[in-house]
């Protein structure tokens, strides 16, 4: 049961555009296992950056 729940956490999340941290960390070292990666909350603003297109969910002072 807990490898489908994961499985349904990870594909809810793509759902929203939240890409796999471990994912990502699993690529880079399988490349190269010395790579530099970036934190959790930069691949999170970053993946942020990459679906709303860098623009802020400010809403209008108006």
């Amino acid at each position: 049961m807990g490898k489908l729940w994961m499985q349904w956490a990870k594909t809810a999340r793509l759902m929203v555009g939240v890409k796999d941290y471990d994912a990502y960390v699993a690529s880079r070292r399988r490349f190269d296992p010395k790579a530099e990666v970036m934190s959790r909350e930069a691949f999170f603003r970053r993946c942020q950056d990459e679906r709303y297109g860098g623009k802020s969910m400010k809403k209008c002072p108006c």
